[in-house]
């Protein structure tokens, strides 16, 4: 399964209603999860940028964008963004890859 980070940011709107009657979100949208088989490793209220972050495992990249975009158009979130996450082997394996790709840099 491949990992991804998730971060959202509520509309003033859903943060109201947050606040009037405080909820649980991780629940119901882990569920969600499960059901397009993938898996919540966690989920953290944040300060700054996003009000939640998440790292949620995958089946595909197509499994997580139909969750992206199924988060977004349900309105509650001003923004939604989602970045995939290599694990450290994953990682020395395209480093690999690129030092044999023959690529050069412009000027070099």
């Amino acid at each position: 399964m491949a990992t991804y980070l998730f971060e959202v940011s509520y509309t003033s709107a859903a943060l109201a209603a947050l606040v009037k009657k405080p909820q649980n979100r991780a629940e119901a949208v882990s569920k969600v999860v499960k059901k397009m088989g993938g898996k919540v490793q966690g989920f953290w209220l944040a300060f700054g940028d996003s009000d939640v972050i998440g790292i949620v495992e995958m089946p595909d990249n197509t499994s997580m964008a139909a969750f992206a975009l199924a988060v977004g158009a349900g309105g509650a979130c001003s923004k939604v963004k989602t970045t995939a996450l290599l694990s450290m082997n994953e990682g020395m394996s395209a480093m690999k890859k690129a030092s044999k790709s023959g690529y050069t840099p412009a000027g070099g």
